[in-house]
């Protein structure tokens, strides 16, 4: 089962332009399993996954992309966003204490934005997102190096913003994910593993 964890549309962040429903028809055209909504420090329309799931047969799940003072984690299982800017530590362990999962999002960017050498500090993190779209093969491997060095496991999203980077990387999970509770169990078991989309398939 293939799922892209990481994608943003134009209704809740304004850095894309991806048209929410349109997104997820492209996902399920291209032959993902799942798809995750995770726009910047909000959650997208839940009912609207549900509703769109139903419709085009493909999951869909609503997380979040948080700044923290260090850098930006994709976070599964919240039902509210912290008030303010708040540390990575500190958002980790509300979401370890909610039940959640939160990964941590290309964080070797070129745009402070990632949490970097910050991830040898931080603890409670479920996996570390280690091919994502929008971030130099070079920072994605020295992302993979930290990863492995931490003993944290990896995975992919492709972080789109335009229509046409859904999918180029993803996430493998078991078949046995249905449901967003199974989402967040394999994340914080470590069964994932990255992919890659190449000539119309993932390796």
């Amino acid at each position: 089962m293939i799922i892209d964890l990481h994608f943003h549309t134009k209704q809740h962040s304004p850095c894309s332009q991806i048209d929410y429903e349109e997104g997820i028809k492209y996902a399920k055209a291209i032959g993902l399993d799942g798809i995750c909504i995770t726009d910047h420090d909000t959650f997208a329309n839940r009912d609207f996954a549900k509703a769109m799931q139903a419709k085009y047969g493909i999951l869909v799940f609503v997380g979040t992309e948080i700044l923290t003072l260090e850098g930006d984690i994709l976070c599964f299982g919240l039902d509210e966003i912290p008030a303010g800017m708040v540390s990575a530590q500190a958002l980790i362990d509300h979401v370890n204490a909610v039940g959640g999962a939160c990964i941590a999002a290309h964080p070797y960017r070129e745009n402070m934005r990632g949490l970097g050498d910050h991830l040898f500090e931080v603890h409670g993190l479920h996996a570390v997102e280690t091919l994502n779209g929008n971030t130099k093969d070079a920072n994605n491997l020295k992302a993979s190096a930290t990863a492995d060095q931490i003993n944290c496991p990896h995975c992919g999203g492709s972080d789109a913003h335009r229509i046409n980077r859904i999918g180029i990387y993803a996430t493998q999970f078991p078949d046995t994910v249905v449901s967003e509770q199974d989402l967040i169990r394999c994340i914080k078991e470590g069964q994932i593993s990255p992919v890659t989309y190449i000539s119309g398939t993932y390796r």
